[in-house]
């Protein structure tokens, strides 16, 4: 069983940056993909960005690509998400999750994630 905790969300203005962290224990994250996703009021939770096991593949949502870089420190059981240049669009509440299953590529889809945290809400003033 993984236990995930998410922090540093928070009010930002746009243009702004925020390092969300996501702190995994009692169970096997090192040997997982780890997902980042996000829901915005009224909408369906959506893929934001992936990372393999050893951080060496990496997948993010088009819209994210070249503003958030996500990351893994397996020594600290930790995965963040650097988010730079936020837009107004960007605000919703930000869940970490891994994958269901050990020992492979990274994932977009929701249904391949098992484990999940309590979401961070992260929210960008225009």
């Amino acid at each position: 069983q993984v236990q995930l905790v998410e922090s540093g969300g928070g009010l930002v203005q746009a243009g702004g940056s925020l390092r969300l962290s996501c702190a995994a224990s009692g169970g096997t994250s090192s040997s997982r993909a780890m997902g980042w996703f996000r829901q915005a009021d009224g909408k369906e939770r959506e893929f934001v960005a992936a990372i393999s096991r050893n951080g060496g593949t990496t997948y993010y949502l088009d819209y994210v690509r070249g503003r958030f870089t996500i990351s893994r420190d397996n020594a600290k059981n930790t995965v963040y998400l650097q988010m730079n240049n936020l837009r107004f669009e960007d605000t919703a509440v930000y869940y970490c999750a891994a994958d269901r299953i050990e020992f492979r590529l990274p994932r977009k889809e929701e249904s391949e994630y098992l484990y999940w945290g309590q979401g961070t809400q992260v929210t960008v003033s225009s």
